[in-house]
């Protein structure tokens, strides 16, 4: 085989409880319609030709080294426990050793069925797949701890859906790992203790090589998760599904189902069609994520000899995260209206600019952007009501040092909008590619003006406006 993949499989060393190996199930007819050569050449891995690389990240084909396996895992999804869950579409195929000694996992998605499908055919359709190439890779352009995509194969078969017959594609990600909050439940739900602290023993290895006992696992994750979410807060993204067996170790994003960027800003905005009472809302992910880590703590307490003395412990790490994700948020929007380290005092004027902003129905990205090239009245209905505002906001700034560029590295000028990303998907179903590859390209440079690009800082028209996003399946 020509592609080489440097394989090293360490998750497929634990226990076979831990997954079920087992190999992708073939496609028709592969076609290879995206491939990420940079991030190909950070892996170390050498591409072949595009035929056989189809044919790999297809899944007809393995290439060497690989140990290909559905991973186990639980979750809380919507509140409620599901004590099997696991890769119901998805096949590890192994993980690469970086040059820096970071391993990381590679993944196809809609690979077939698994063990864990649940009646679901395992498959993926076109859509979905491309949804998370282009947003995954517009996360990692906006330094957000992401997934990334490596690939995306076309399968030459259909899936059927509730709309009807659609173009079968399949995913190839990247992850830091798959260990999720899930799994670590998972174990604890089978009170499986041998398995939790293999799984512990793992996670520390894997991510957390300075940890020694569960606490200290548990104040990694927790500080990670505060940070990611609070730049998920800066840039408007709502994940949409932030169940436990979403909520990563390593402080990744991971599976982009739902998800969106705001448009016209609105603390509880929701585009999920599956959340039906708003418990994703874009203002409530910060009440989540702590919620989240309760979990993660409640399952690792088991492995603590003094499992009282443990609780205790565990609860005030879990009671000081809101502080956490509040001083991530505050130097976030702080920088975003050009204060390179904003105080508490501070606060209130970002308060207000964004109660402003929904009272407004201004454009969340565009506002923010305006701040630093004049022009940010124009987005307010009243724009009367900002210039109170700017009074203050100009004051304030007048003591910083370059707050211009301040703003210029916080604030992006092109994000995937969500009625770009639904063209996209209309064209590449219809056969045509271009636009994938156009927001591919304007998206790796975000902050960036593109003078051939202004169109894709428009926000929907009216009939452009996408009401619900919908899970990846």
């Amino acid at each position: 085989m020509t592609l080489h993949i440097p394989f090293e499989n360490s998750y497929a060393r634990l226990p076979d409880r831990f997954y079920n190996r087992l190999t992708p199930v073939p496609v028709k007819a592969p076609t290879l319609l995206a491939f990420n050569d940079a991030l190909a050449a950070d892996l170390g891995i050498t591409p072949g030709p595009v035929e056989e690389m189809a044919q790999v990240f297809a899944g007809n084909m393995l290439p060497d080294g690989a140990e290909p396996l559905a991973q186990a895992y639980a979750g809380h999804q919507f509140g409620g426990f599901s004590p099997q869950l696991g890769d119901g579409r998805a096949h590890l195929l192994g993980e690469v050793m970086k040059n820096d000694g970071q391993r990381l996992d590679i993944q196809l998605k809609g690979s077939g069925p698994t063990p864990y499908s649940r009646m679901g055919d395992g498959r993926a359709w076109l859509g979905p797949v491309l949804r998370e190439y282009v947003v995954s890779e517009a996360m990692h352009a906006l330094g957000i701890p992401t997934t990334r995509a490596l690939a995306a194969v076309a399968t030459g078969e259909r899936v059927y859906r509730d709309t009807g017959a659609l173009p079968g594609a399949v995913l190839t990600r990247v992850a830091s790992s798959h260990l999720r909050v899930g799994t670590f439940q998972y174990f604890a739900a089978r009170r499986d203790i041998p398995g939790l602290r293999a799984l512990f023993e793992y996670a520390v290895k894997r991510h957390a090589p300075d940890a020694e006992t569960p606490a200290d696992l548990l104040q990694t994750v927790v500080e990670r998760q505060a940070g990611l979410v609070a730049q998920w807060m800066s840039v408007g993204f709502i994940h949409g599904v932030m169940n436990t067996d979403n909520t990563t170790i390593s402080g990744e994003t991971i599976d982009y189902g739902p998800c969106a960027f705001m448009d016209n800003y609105h603390p509880d905005t929701v585009y999920s069609s599956i959340d039906a009472h708003g418990r994703y809302a874009f203002s409530s992910q910060p009440n989540v994520i702590v919620w989240n880590m309760a979990q993660l703590a409640t399952a690792l307490v088991a492995l603590m000899p003094d499992q009282d003395a443990a609780v205790e412990e565990f609860t005030n790490i879990i009671h000081a995260m809101p502080d956490r994700i509040h001083s991530h948020w505050l130097r976030a929007y702080g920088r975003k209206i050009g204060l390179a380290d904003a105080t508490p005092e501070d606060e209130s004027l970002i308060v207000d600019l964004l109660r402003l902003m929904a009272e407004n129905r201004a454009d969340f990205t565009n506002t923010f952007n305006a701040l630093s090239n004049g022009a940010p009245r124009e987005q307010f209905l009243d724009p009367a009501a900002f210039d109170t505002w700017e009074l203050r906001w100009r004051s304030r700034i007048e003591a910083e040092d370059s707050p211009q560029d301040t703003m210029r590295s916080a604030n992006p000028i092109y994000i995937p909008r969500n009625h770009r990303i639904e063209q996209m998907i209309q064209a590449a179903v219809a056969g045509d590619f271009r636009p994938f590859d156009r927001l591919m390209r304007v998206l790796s440079r975000p902050y960036d003006a593109q003078p051939d690009a202004q169109d894709l800082m428009r926000p929907p028209e009216p009939s452009e406006v996408v009401q619900q996003t919908f899970c990846g399946t």
